[in-house]
């Protein structure tokens, strides 16, 4: 059989006489098999024309389009002490309903009568405003008065001084009129004297224009005394102007500057009391706080927090919550040599874990449990795992997506791109080349306006 020997075998003996060399050598089952392989052959090359979708593959989570309806936690924006729950995991909450119960862990919030305390401190410093407000009203009346006090004491000197000035006057034509006295008593005199010397005269006529020469003398010594005087008055007329303007520009002063006192601290007490108010609201909102509610309707996924008297700092988290209503989407990553074949409003199909589906990437159309959805959103900048994010909502022109699908379940996304031969994707897949770089239609800038809206 191995053709070692030099006698052939096979010229001396016809196997095709023996039922297995029969079954061996049979003409026919050469023949089907080899239309088996002609069919085959055909069926491939014809296979390697037909229509493939090129794709882009990505494997991503279930997520919302909204951040307000992701899942969030309830942290407590202020220290406290956990003292009921309202709430089982699991439960579905209302907005505003009740979660738990906190208490202060603060001395300076212990007292149960801190708001009324403030309250009373407000209303006592109310009053202490309103005091400085009289006060400020009264000083003000004050000066009013002392102004109008000024104005007549100033009229009565200046009157004083217009007098002083009239009787400077008088006195100074008295004083000249007694001048001119002496000089005719004196001239006189005189007459009277060298009349007497020659004899005409009696000694008791000179001695008479003596005696009114003396007196002429006297009178102009009394006139110059009178002028004087009257100049020291008109000098102390003055003086008594300054002295009025003086003291009532200090009492003036001094009583505004009583009336600028009272109205700093009537600003101050405002002060006071806008701090108090202030504090007093900051009280009444802390004691709404210690009462945690739900911001939206949802459902309490876990306590971060449990028990019963523990206690936690501001900012901690305290409950995860997940709400009722949201949008599904789709968060998968592609490559940076896939980005610019990914546009707005790209037809992408989707395939949620958990779900039974029968996938050909190639060919969509036979594929079975993949859902339709539309790219609405792609990531500026490349995530921490070297790929950019993108963001499918689900596409109403196809159908709706499973109700029973959860955030943050896994989903394996097929972006469709260009249709192509078989064989080209063959050659492609071979080479490494990236899908053919296409772009859409409806894809422009209006297309991503209308993506954004």
């Amino acid at each position: 059989m191995l053709n070692i020997s030099k006698n052939e075998f096979q010229n001396k003996i016809d196997i095709t006489k023996y039922a297995s060399g029969k079954r061996v050598f049979n003409i026919e089952y050469y023949k089907y098999f080899n239309n088996f392989l002609k069919v085959f052959a055909i069926t491939l090359v014809i296979a390697l024309f037909l229509p493939w979708t090129q794709n882009i593959t990505g494997n991503g989570l279930v997520t919302t389009l909204t951040p307000g309806q992701r899942p969030q936690t309830i942290q407590s924006p202020i220290p406290g002490r956990i003292e009921q729950w309202y709430v089982r995991e699991g439960d579905y909450i209302k907005k505003g309903d009740t979660i738990l119960r906190i208490s202060e862990v603060k001395s300076e919030y212990f007292d149960d009568q801190l708001i009324e305390r403030t309250n009373d401190q407000i209303s006592a410093k109310t009053s202490s405003v309103n005091a400085y407000q009289f006060t400020v009203n009264a000083l003000g009346s004050r000066i009013i008065a002392l102004k109008q006090d000024r104005v007549l004491k100033l009229e009565i000197a200046r009157n004083k001084l217009l007098q002083s000035k009239l009787k400077v006057q008088s006195d100074s034509i008295k004083f000249e009129a007694a001048k001119t006295n002496l000089r005719i008593a004196e001239r006189q005199f005189n007459r009277t004297e060298m009349l007497e010397n020659e004899g005409i005269m009696a000694l008791k006529d000179v001695e008479e224009k003596r005696l009114k020469l003396q007196e002429t003398q006297a009178k102009l010594i009394e006139q110059e005394n009178n002028l004087l005087a009257a100049k020291n008055n008109i000098l102390n007329a003055k003086a008594e102007i300054s002295r009025v303007n003086a003291t009532y520009a200090d009492k003036i002063s001094k009583a505004q500057s009583d009336q600028f006192k009272a109205e700093s601290s009537g600003l101050n007490a405002q002060v006071e009391v806008s701090k108090l108010e202030n504090s007093n609201s900051n009280y009444r909102i802390r004691n709404s706080l210690l009462f945690v509610t739900a911001p939206q309707n949802g459902y309490i996924n876990k306590a971060l927090k449990g028990g019963l008297g523990e206690t936690f700092k501001e900012g901690e988290q305290l409950v995860s919550i997940m709400p009722a209503q949201i949008d599904l989407a789709v968060e998968t990553y592609v490559r940076p040599i896939d980005l610019p074949l990914i546009h707005f409003n790209e037809k992408v199909r989707v395939e949620f874990d958990g779900w039974p589906a029968i996938v050909f990437s190639g060919w969509p159309n036979v594929s079975y449990g993949t859902y339709g959805a539309k790219v609405v959103a792609i990531e500026r900048f490349i995530s921490d795992n070297g790929k950019y994010r993108i963001l499918l909502s689900p596409d109403e022109t196809d159908h709706e997506w499973p109700s029973e699908i959860r955030a943050g379940s896994g989903a394996r996304t097929i972006a469709l791109l260009e249709d192509v031969p078989i064989w080209f994707e063959l050659w492609r897949q071979l080479n490494s080349f990236p899908p053919n770089y296409y772009q859409p239609q409806n894809n422009g800038k209006k297309g991503e306006k209308e993506a954004k809206k």
